[in-house]
């Protein structure tokens, strides 16, 4: 039977048949033509770096060999390669490892691929949820910047109508909404303390209480039961200008108006705003109403409310606490000379103060103080009764007469006295400031030296601020100006209600003695004198220094009584006046705020960074 050649000779040089399966290696093919079918039939010469492939053909040819099968028999040779070719291969360990570390490389490559692609995906929803967002506020924000308008304030009183100002000559673009652009005609906000005055001059202002007719203010005078004192403002380190003024209070608010509507980029319009717009919790501008009756829109990206005692658009801003303490029932004295000129005049009268000071060169502003929210009707001619057989027995012999011609003339008018502590609720796009945001009695006359200084608060903090289009970016920034505000505010609105409350007459033996223990005080002059005058003008807004003084007066009090030979009576009274001393001005701190009042510093709003532009 005729021999077939095997598969794997046609890859061998020729060689004799005894050497066919000699035991030393052959030289070889190399790997990749094992079980590659030859092009060409013609044997080829095999190199000296063939040896260096891998042996397959002489591993099989060696097992056929020890087996006893002849290669020459082409039946067993085919199934014994067919049967063995998994073990023809020989495999470097190396080249398993490699596999292996491939195919590891593989599968954490694949994980890793697989998470970056999540990420990917969430970020780019978050992306997507954004735009829409973006999208969402888009028309609002173009509405903010297509009306052309930075701020729009409520309200052109004393406070609206500097703010207008100031932030119109710091470049803003402001459009203010007044109910009524006419002249007001009110009995009070006629004198502005020296520290208001001071804020007037930093404001550029202070030629609004030129041309008409404003009063120089140098101090107090004060009366009881017959005696007199004057208390001096401590201006000798100031300019000879700085003092206090007296004026109508509508001729000062028009001048006002008058020159912030100079500037080019301030609009003052006259309507009566309804409702704040909002959207999303954020303030977005101001709907009112025009003498016209049109319902219509103003945008802005900060909306201010300076719309006075009466606001209507508080409750949203701030939380209200306002009490009614009294009334004042004000007259005007024509062609009267007071007691001592340039000087306001404080009568502790029954059963409150009394107040005399000149608006005009020809005239004398009257507030007879009226405890509660009820006053004497004046239609049926009770209130000048009241006047006539109450009050004018306890003025100076000077003011008698005058007093009793105004009461004649029947120009007689009333103001609820009201007072109301900062309660903010900070609200992204809007501000509250005046009257609206904080009120005092107006015995001391300083509601306009507060709202002067808010306004310089509140232009210094908008000062480095380009863009103030992010509201919730500002009003985070913002909420600074009610910790800054403080020292001022919270040292005038606490004078002014301890000393109304000290003023008072009480049938109280304790509060008597503190009340002349009062007078007696500030009628010692130096530190005594100065020192509770400098506070109530604004000029060292120090709210320590007022409680070391409103306990100075109680303790001098206690030594009144005491002196020469005390008693066990006249010790019960000291110690009731010492705690009657406290009952009246911590409820006013506390409301104030202490840690605001006392440890600004410590409030984290107290220093901010102004916002990214």
């Amino acid at each position: 039977m005729q021999l077939h050649k095997p598969i794997f000779q046609t890859h061998l040089p020729p060689q004799p048949s005894s050497q066919l399966f000699a035991p030393h290696k052959p030289h070889l093919p190399s790997i990749s033509h094992c079980f590659h079918k030859p092009t060409s039939t013609t044997p080829k010469t095999t190199t000296p770096e063939s040896s260096t492939s891998s042996s397959c053909i002489l591993t099989q040819t060696e097992k056929i060999t020890k087996q006893g099968h002849s290669p020459s028999s082409s039946g067993s040779c085919n199934s014994s390669f067919n049967s063995k070719t998994a073990t023809m291969v020989a495999i470097d360990p190396h080249v398993v490892w490699t596999f292996l570390a491939s195919l590891l490389g593989f599968l954490l490559l694949s994980l890793l691929r697989r998470r970056n692609y999540g990420n990917a995906t969430a970020k780019d929803k978050g992306k997507v949820k954004n735009k829409n967002k973006t999208s969402e506020n888009h028309v609002s924000e173009e509405c903010l910047k297509s009306s052309g308008t930075d701020v729009v304030i409520v309200g052109a009183g004393v406070a609206g109508a500097a703010l207008a100002h100031t932030l119109g000559k710091e470049g803003r673009r402001v459009r203010v909404i007044e109910r009524d652009l006419t002249e007001p005609d009110r009995i009070v906000g006629e004198l502005l303390q020296p520290g208001g005055y001071l804020k007037l001059i930093d404001l550029g202002l202070e030629d609004c209480v030129e041309e008409i007719d404003a009063q120089r203010v140098l101090g107090y005078a004060l009366f009881k039961d017959g005696k007199n004192t004057t208390l001096s403002y401590p201006l000798e380190q100031f300019h000879s200008d700085v003092a206090g003024r007296s004026f109508h209070n509508g001729r000062f608010i028009q001048r006002m108006r008058e020159k912030a509507a100079t500037l080019p980029n301030v609009q003052l319009e006259q309507g009566t705003v309804t409702s704040l717009l909002e959207e999303n919790g954020i303030i977005k501008g101001v709907q009112y109403k025009t003498k016209d009756c049109q319902e219509l829109q103003a945008h802005a990206p900060l909306t201010i409310v300076c719309d006075g005692c009466f606001s209507n658009l508080r409750r949203t801003l701030c939380k209200p606490q306002v009490e009614v303490p009294s009334c004042f029932v004000g007259l005007i004295l024509e062609n009267c000379d007071l007691p001592f000129a340039n000087h306001g005049h404080v009568i502790l009268a029954d059963p409150s103060p009394i107040l005399f000071y000149q608006i005009s060169s020809t005239e004398v502003r009257c507030l007879v103080d009226v405890p509660g929210q009820k006053v004497p009707p004046i239609a049926n001619g009770e209130m000048a009764n009241y006047l006539k057989n109450v009050v004018a027995p306890q003025l100076p012999p000077e003011l008698h007469d005058p007093f009793i011609s105004a009461i004649d003339k029947g120009n007689i008018r009333t103001m609820p006295n009201r007072s109301m502590p900062a309660n903010p609720r900070p609200t992204p796009g809007a501000l509250l400031m005046g009257d609206a945001f904080n009120m005092r009695h107006p015995l001391t006359g300083g509601g306009m030296t507060v709202a002067l200084s808010d306004i310089v608060i509140l232009r210094d903090l908008l000062q480095p601020l380009r863009d103030i289009n992010d509201a919730p970016s500002l009003c985070n920034y913002l909420e600074s100006f009610y910790t800054l505000r403080k020292p001022v505010s919270s040292t005038i609105n606490t004078l002014a209600g301890a000393l109304y409350k000290v003023f008072s007459a009480s049938p109280d033996q304790a509060r008597k003695e503190m009340r002349q223990a009062c007078f007696d005080y500030l009628s010692l002059g130096g530190v005594c004198s100065t020192g509770p005058v400098a506070l109530l003008s604004g000029l060292n807004p120090c709210p320590l220094s007022l409680v070391l003084h409103f306990f100075a007066v109680a303790i001098y009090g206690v030594g009144r009584l005491l002196l020469p030979f005390p008693s066990p009576k006249r010790i019960w009274i000291g110690v009731r006046l010492i705690w009657g001393a406290a009952g009246i001005i911590f409820p006013i701190i506390k409301a104030e705020g202490v840690r605001q009042m006392f440890f600004p510093a410590t409030i984290p709003a107290y220093r901010r960074a102004p916002p990214a532009n």
